[in-house]
C-alpha cells in the first residue's frame, strides 16, 4: 500500500439557503481548481441577520487534498 500525504487547507462557503448548501458550494468550487479533495471538517459556522432574519449561513471547512507524487511509481 502506498504512503499519503495531504496538505490541509481552509475554504468559507456562504449560502442563503442553508449550511449544507454553504459546505456543498465550497466544496463544489474547490474542486474545479484542486485536484484529489479527499475530506472535510466543518471547524466554524456563522450567519448573518438582516431585518431580525437570517440572511446567510457562512461555514469554515478545514479541506484534505491528497498530494500528488512528483514521479509516476515514486
Amino acid at each position: 500500500m502506498k504512503d499519503h500525504v495531504y496538505r490541509i487547507t481552509d475554504l468559507v462557503g456562504s449560502s442563503e439557503t442553508s449550511i449544507d448548501d454553504a459546505i456543498r458550494k465550497a466544496i463544489a468550487k474547490a474542486s474545479r481548481t484542486v485536484r484529489h479533495l479527499r475530506w472535510f471538517e466543518v471547524v466554524e459556522t456563522r450567519g448573518m441577520i438582516e431585518d431580525g432574519q437570517v440572511a446567510y449561513f457562512q461555514v469554515t471547512l478545514k479541506v484534505g487534498f491528497q498530494v500528488e507524487d512528483d514521479k509516476p511509481g515514486s
